[in-house]
């Protein structure tokens, strides 16, 4: 008997498929449009009629061409819209950056003037027989604070006797020739009254701190009677032996100088704002700028000689500083 083949059937069991996750999507989508509905009630609600009708203005033409439109949302209270903050945000920077360009033109044209006055001042000294005879005590430059002069001493030719605070007369020429340029700017003047580190003891209590103080009062005085108007004067300062000139030899005659500085308006600005007044509203008032009566004092001073250091040869028993 023939056999026959035994076969196996094996079932194979699958669990069920995969169907997608499509219906995750779109029930994100019910989701979100359900959110935004609800939103729309909850505004819609909450809105007065004003701007119910501003919405439907919107929505009908949102370019805003006809009338009842508006180019920009609709404003419910909430915070400043997209549009508003940008543009606002782009408007303050425009103003930041063009007031920025102003100041720095302003800057520019200072600097220009400045340079202007330097040139003016080199061509002064060329073409005055006073200022060429003492050109080598005249030192010009541009510093931070502005435009520079300094007139120092040299060894026999001071500008002012030994411990006097009285010019030489050729000082007093000097400061008279300055006072030509000078009253022609509308900037602030400052004047320094500098001495050397030899210490002064003519007198109790009167140091080299006075001195140059009063150095540098003289100097004003003279500015003005050569015709710099009072109130453009905006400071006056002694400062003694503080700022040498000559740190290697602090006393050699080029320290004992007076400086005068054509003041550019951040300095100027600067000493206004760091005045010490009380009430910051306050008007100003310059100390240093003297009176009408003070100018005319200074002219019969002028006048007298009284400004005057006598042209004759100091005593040889004053005492140095």
């Amino acid at each position: 008997m023939e056999e026959r083949p035994i076969i196996v059937k094996r079932v194979k069991k699958v669990a069920g498929g995969h169907h997608g996750g499509s219906w995750k999507v779109a029930f994100a989508d019910f989701a979100t449009a359900m959110m935004a509905f609800f939103l729309v009630l909850w505004l819609t609600a909450t809105a007065t009629p004003e701007q119910i009708r501003s919405v439907e203005g919107y929505f009908r033409d949102p370019v805003g061409f006809s009338e009842g439109g508006s180019p920009n949302p609709v404003d419910l209270g909430g915070s400043a819209s997209v549009v508003d903050a940008t543009d606002a945000d782009v408007a303050d920077a425009e103003i930041r950056l063009e007031d920025q360009r102003i100041e720095e033109l302003a800057d520019t044209l200072e600097r220009r003037q400045m340079q202007e006055l330097f040139q003016d001042l080199q061509e002064q000294i060329e073409q005055s027989q006073t200022l060429q005879e003492f050109k080598d005590q005249l030192l010009i430059d541009i510093t931070d604070e502005g435009l520079r002069i300094q007139i120092v001493d040299r060894s026999q030719r001071p500008m002012f006797d030994s411990g006097r605070a009285q010019l030489k007369y050729y000082s007093q020429e000097i400061l008279f020739e300055l006072a030509k340029p000078l009253s022609a700017v509308t900037n602030k003047l400052s004047l320094t009254g500098h001495t050397d580190a030899t210490p002064f003891s003519g007198r109790p209590g009167y140091t080299n701190w006075e001195l140059s103080a009063d150095r540098a009062n003289t100097a004003r005085r003279a500015l003005v009677a050569g015709g710099v108007n009072g109130t453009q004067i905006a400071r006056v300062v002694g400062l003694s032996d503080s700022v040498l000139f000559d740190e290697d030899d602090p006393t050699a005659p080029v320290n004992r100088r007076i400086s005068i500085i054509v003041l550019n308006k951040k300095t100027q600005k600067d000493i206004q704002d760091n005045a010490g007044r009380a009430d910051p509203n306050a008007p100003l008032i310059d100390l240093t700028a003297p009176t009408e009566e003070e100018q005319r004092e200074a002219r019969r001073l002028l006048e007298s000689g009284e400004l005057l250091e006598p042209r004759a040869e100091p005593d040889p028993q004053d005492l140095s500083w």
